[in-house]
């Protein structure tokens, strides 16, 4: 009976050893410490700043045309297409006009006829045939057959369209062998180098806004801010919209052209906010997140942001005035995943 029990005992002492064994073997390998990482801090502040109001707007050529012929006639060439360069004066398209070059021959006739006439009657007027009078109405006939002559050329010469200034070919509208006719569109073309915004400012606003004034200009596809001067504004509202149509000269910039979107800022009043770069804001999903630097260590804030301003985002709530963010790496980093201060 007490050998029964020992051998049991002793059973019962393996299991648990395998049993014991098999658990350690299946515990998971303790994780390793995160990285430290080296990054930029900046201190949040509370700073006063101007409270704007962002208005839309679109960037325009200061200068542009529409190129129209003077004469009618088909086109004949067609030397341009939309994106290309020109400069003042290069021919754009030329004309096929067999009229004026037949009006021209026929004015070139009665010029050569003229002067015949006149030469003969100031031969007869030296051998007293004729009178004054005669020499004077063939002067007369010979003048107006030069002036006929130098108009055909004229027209003639509006054969050959060409730009008005230094440019860029926008948009064709015309092709060869269509019918060209005085004000009829067949070309647009403008200056990419004057450029300017243009805005409907809101009737609240316009108080705000005088010629000359210089206002800062955020346009989506570019990465810099452009200070814009007031050029030009409408002095009436729209009956429709009950705006403003202002204009403001933009700077030159690489990447800056027409018809791109921009938004002009119109200060309004003064406010008191926190601001923190934008490179600080992480976005994952809907949650907005910054790190703040706690005892060597980051810290992972969830915060509410409102308005861009520049290269700094205002942060509604989530930071308190005196905390340092991280200002670069900022996706890299974990909760609690230690800093070194660069």
């Amino acid at each position: 009976m007490v050998m029964k029990k020992t051998t049991e005992f002793l059973v019962l002492a393996a299991l648990a050893g395998v049993l014991s064994g098999c658990h350690k073997r299946n515990e998971p390998p303790a994780a390793p410490p995160l990285p430290t990482v080296p990054v930029r801090l900046q201190k949040v502040e509370a700073k006063t700043y101007p409270a704007i109001e962002e208005v839309v707007g679109t960037v325009r050529a200061k200068m542009k045309s529409s190129i129209s012929a003077k004469v009618s006639g088909r086109i004949e060439k067609l030397l341009v297409a939309p994106g290309q360069k020109v400069k003042a004066g290069d021919l754009l398209l030329q004309l096929d006009v067999g009229e004026i070059q037949a009006q021209l021959q026929r004015a070139q006739a009665v010029q050569k006829q003229a002067a015949i006439e006149l030469e003969r009657m100031k031969s007869l007027f030296a051998q007293a045939t004729v009178a004054r009078a005669e020499v004077d109405r063939a002067e007369m006939q010979f003048q107006v057959a030069v002036g006929n002559v130098k108009e055909v050329e004229t027209m003639l010469g509006y054969a050959r369209v060409t730009a008005p200034f230094d440019g860029v070919v926008t948009r064709k509208i015309a092709d060869v062998g269509d019918l060209a006719s005085p004000g009829l569109a067949l070309l647009e073309m403008e200056d990419p180098n004057l450029l300017r915004l243009e805005a409907e400012v809101p009737e609240a606003l316009i108080d705000r806004v005088k010629l000359g004034d210089q206002f800062t200009v955020r346009i989506a596809s570019l990465p810099q801010l452009l200070e814009a001067v007031v050029g030009e504004m409408d002095p009436v509202a729209d009956p429709v919209s009950r705006t403003f149509n202002v204009k403001m000269d933009l700077p030159q910039a690489t990447g800056l052209r027409s018809g791109l979107f921009g938004r002009v800022a119109i200060p309004v009043s003064q406010t008191t906010t926190l601001r923190v770069p934008a490179s600080a804001l992480v976005v994952r999903g809907q949650m907005e997140i910054v790190f703040v630097a706690n005892k060597g260590a980051a810290q992972l804030r969830l915060v509410k942001t409102g308005k861009r301003i520049g290269e700094e985002i205002e942060v509604v709530s989530g930071l308190n005035a005196g905390e340092e963010v991280v200002v670069d790496n900022a996706p890299r980093l974990r909760d609690g995943q230690p800093l070194t201060r660069q």
